[in-house]
């Protein structure tokens, strides 16, 4: 199996994930989000956007999909193996941040983002709570 080399900015599928990433921070900063963190690696991973929106710290993860014949929802490739691998990541970013945890709930998002061939958003699904 070939994987991505996440330090080949080369890549297109690392590409398309900045990119996608790119447009979830807009969106959360425009529902009044601020972002304490984005692209948090850990030895299990990489914590896509961390933000807080009043007193919530929100852990997002971003799945992006460009629109095409073979299409599918980008929120559906966030399985159960995925969403153990997140929070063993926040709490990891949690335990460097330790006056994050006692001030404010923690709650776990997923935004998914499509775009065209060209990069355009297409469409974008935030779920709160989602995991």
């Amino acid at each position: 199996m070939v994987t991505a080399d996440p330090a080949d900015p080369s890549d297109p599928r690392r590409g398309l994930g900045a990119l996608g990433e790119t447009i979830a921070c807009a969106h959360l900063r425009r529902r009044g989000y601020a972002l304490l963190a984005r692209n948090y690696r850990t030895r299990w991973g990489e914590l896509d956007i961390v933000a807080v929106s009043d007193d919530c710290l929100v852990i997002c993860e971003v799945k992006t999909r460009r629109l095409g014949p073979l299409w599918h929802d980008p929120l559906e490739s966030i399985g159960a193996e995925k969403r153990r691998r997140v929070r063993r990541m926040a709490a990891q970013w949690l335990a460097e941040n330790p006056g994050r945890s006692q001030r404010c709930e923690c709650r776990f998002d997923a935004i998914g983002v499509t775009v065209d061939r060209s990069g355009q958003l297409i469409r974008l699904d935030h779920l709160e709570g989602a995991f």
